[in-house]
């Protein structure tokens, strides 16, 4: 959950455990417990991963870059995309015939934004920022990530001040959620 490094580094490392995960799943020739596992685990990664976004890094985006409002309204309009297809995820059976249509959606629509995200948006945050303010929002993105709800909730805020409020709130109770069940620990 936790990389450690500059706001990048860390950001960048969630991509990588993210496209893992995809591999692992384009790779499985049935599907099965390990496959509900896998997708268990990319929602509870992705979902930490764009709130800790839309927490630090999209304001911080909007304040620094030009044209930030509508480069983060992008992002975070690709972040609820992404967050409806793991509502539904979450609802289907792995033997669903919807299951691999909507996962092999998903894949794509995560690998586009990421490729944008690391691409585009990365480099001009950079030349943004000073090296000392992209470690602090390393370090903010990580608190944030620790904190954050580990299921799809499509409908809630996505903006500051109302997802730093709401947020810590929702992931005390998916965590609480998930520890009763089991959900993430594989």
């Amino acid at each position: 959950m936790g990389h450690g490094g500059d706001v990048f580094e860390e950001l960048m490392a969630d991509h990588r455990e993210v496209e893992e995960m995809f591999g692992r799943i384009r790779a499985m020739v049935t599907p099965g417990q390990e496959l509900r596992d896998l997708v268990d685990d990319v929602t509870i990664e992705l979902v930490r991963h764009s709130v800790a976004e839309e927490q630090y890094l999209y304001p911080v985006v909007r304040e620094r870059i030009e044209g930030g409002d509508q480069l983060a309204d992008r992002e975070i309009e690709d972040h609820s995309s992404i967050e409806r297809l793991l509502k539904q995820l979450e609802m289907k059976d792995v033997d669903d015939p919807q299951m691999m249509p909507l996962l092999r959606q998903l894949m794509d629509e995560v690998s586009s934004h990421v490729m944008d995200e690391e691409n585009n948006l990365f480099p001009m945050l950079r030349r943004a920022c000073s090296a000392d303010e992209l470690d602090g929002l390393g370090d903010k993105i990580r608190r944030a990530k620790a904190m954050a709800p580990t299921r799809p909730h499509p409908s809630a805020p996505s903006t500051p001040p109302a997802n730093k409020l709401i947020a810590p709130g929702v992931g005390l109770v998916d965590r609480a959620r998930d520890f009763v069940t089991g959900r993430g620990t594989s």
